[in-house]
């Protein structure tokens, strides 16, 4: 009986990269950035008026604050939505009145932003926010 051996494979290594782990890193990339990119976007344009020269004297100063369940308060008086616009149109006729906007941590940003256009369209310049300090890092 005759045996014949057959010769082993050749097992070098290959000499040519593999892409597919590299596609697949720079696809799952460009989903997330696609995701982000709209939430990045989205701004509230809001005119603020430059500082003026000259003594500073103490403007008449009302704070509208949203709490974590979106209620609003006025100087701490709670106040239902219909009557927001007229407050404001009110305090924008006040030439030396300024508004404070604040705002719970826990508030949903689409009640925020509510809030912020309604004191755009009733055209308040004078606007500063309150609570900022907290999320700074």
């Amino acid at each position: 009986m005759r045996r014949t051996f057959v010769a082993a494979p050749d097992f070098r290594p290959f000499a040519q990269m593999n892409t597919t782990p590299l596609i697949d890193v720079l696809l799952v990339l460009l989903i997330m950035f696609i995701l982000t990119i709209p939430a990045q976007t989205h701004k509230v344009g809001i005119d603020l008026p430059a500082q003026r020269p000259g003594p500073a004297s103490m403007p008449e100063t009302h704070r509208l604050a949203i709490a974590a369940d979106g209620a609003l308060s006025w100087d701490g008086a709670a106040i239902p939505d219909a009557e927001l616009a007229a407050r404001l149109r009110a305090l924008s006729a006040r030439p030396d009145a300024m508004l404070q906007l604040e705002s719970a941590a826990e508030a949903r940003y689409a009640r925020f932003d509510a809030v912020l256009a309604e004191i755009k369209r009733a055209g308040i310049a004078r606007l500063g926010f309150v609570g900022n300090d907290r999320f700074t890092i």
